[in-house]
């Protein structure tokens, strides 16, 4: 019996021994010598230390991972400036950026409630596309996807319509374009304390001020934006009372906010597989975001990029789409030029060449030229800008991945 159990020992040494001789091969010859730095919104080039929390393997219900995904949710909490004791909530849900998006009008509107859409940009309207599947009764308030929502215009809007619910985007993607997110929740709040405010800030968290005390009832981000975190899960910030009135809501079983928020609370786990490698490569970005000194330094670091950018982009003669007074830092948009021998693609694949450049192009979506200074490190741990791009005609049709 012994000498049986020594040989099966010696093969599954060997086949482990094999296994890991075939990995290395594989890794050696798969990986290349020099990444290419993103210049989008997100994903995004991140740090050497982000990916290498990635390398270890945990499983869903392991103390260690557990303990890494309270972490996250009350790091979370506090970034927003709140907290559990506070009577805010962050639910951890799988999937990208417009998944979390679902989810939140999916869950937080009642069967017998109605939500006001208020649009400036591809975003907003990606939230009517997610009403209209779901079957979330809504109306729209749109606004030029190059202008701010305006808060007399959603109050006079609110005045006339019957709405339970609100939701708009903090800083619209789709242009560059930030909203006074602030004025215009702390105003709703007051003329309209029952109603709910739902917040999408994708592109905009944790280098904008998002603070849920405001009057804030959810709030989504996803986690390889501004934290500067990988792909694989989005995040909803909730008020706890407005959380519990959610129960029975949701049209999804998988984006069932509340469901996922008491199945955490009782068990710690998700419902379903979590992304545990992207949870441990977030856990590690939201380290070197208050390394670095926390929203205040991340924003002077993107600001600086965009100062740069602004000055060099005009310099060649770019004009700006969007006026200085609602124009992001984090994402800047440049009107076409009309010299007959710029050709935006050639420029782009230019770009591309440049090995330490990769800018995105949107299939089917030619023209305005889109820059962001957000998220991306050189080997000394400076940062670089980041290039994308609009559509001409209507930059709101932009359909960047979230």
């Amino acid at each position: 019996m012994a000498s049986v159990q020594v040989a099966m020992a010696r093969r599954l040494s060997l086949r482990s021994l094999g296994a890991w001789r075939t990995v290395r091969r594989f890794s050696s010859s798969s990986v290349p010598s020099r990444e290419p730095l993103l210049f989008t919104p997100g994903p995004l080039t991140v740090s050497g230390p982000v990916k290498q929390a990635m390398l270890v393997d945990y499983g869903s219900r392991d103390k260690l991972f557990l303990d890494a995904v309270l972490e996250v949710r009350e790091g979370l909490l506090q970034v927003a400036g709140v907290s559990k004791e506070k009577g805010y909530e962050c639910v951890l849900m799988q999937g990208s950026g417009t998944a979390a998006v679902e989810a939140m009008l999916g869950t937080a509107v009642p069967k017998d409630g109605k939500v006001l859409l208020v649009i400036n940009g591809a975003y907003g309207h990606r939230q009517t596309a997610i009403c209209k599947y779901a079957g979330i009764p809504y109306e729209t308030l749109v606004f030029e996807d190059s202008e701010p929502i305006t808060v007399d215009r959603v109050r006079q809007t609110l005045r006339a319509s019957r709405c339970s619910h609100v939701s708009l985007v903090h800083h619209e993607t789709t242009a560059g374009v930030i909203n006074p997110l602030e004025e215009l929740v702390k105003m709703m709040k007051a003329e309209f304390p029952d109603l709910k405010v739902l917040v999408d800030s994708m592109s905009g968290f944790g280098a904008y001020e998002l603070d849920m005390t405001w009057g804030i009832d959810f709030a989504v981000s996803s986690a390889n934006k501004c934290i500067e975190g990988v792909p694989g899960f989005a995040y909803v910030l909730c008020a706890t009372d407005a959380l519990k009135q959610t129960q029975g809501n949701a049209r999804s079983l998988t984006m069932d906010i509340f469901d996922q928020w008491a199945n955490m609370e009782s068990t710690g786990q998700f419902r379903y597989t979590p992304p545990t490698h992207a949870i441990l490569a977030f856990k590690q970005a939201l380290v070197e975001f208050h390394a670095e000194g926390g929203m205040d330094a991340r924003k002077a670091r993107y600001r600086a990029n965009y100062e740069v950018l602004a000055r060099e982009m005009q310099k060649m003669g770019f004009e700006f789409y969007v006026p200085e007074a609602c124009r992001s830092y984090c994402i800047c948009t440049f009107k076409t030029p009309e010299h007959p021998k710029f050709h935006f693609q050639t420029f782009y694949n230019l770009l591309a060449e440049q090995g330490h450049h990769r800018p995105t192009l949107p299939q089917g979506l030619r023209a305005a030229v889109l820059v962001g200074p957000q998220g991306l490190r050189g080997a000394a741990g400076a940062t670089a800008p980041k290039m994308s791009c609009a559509s001409p005609a209507s930059p709101a049709t932009r359909a960047e991945a979230r």
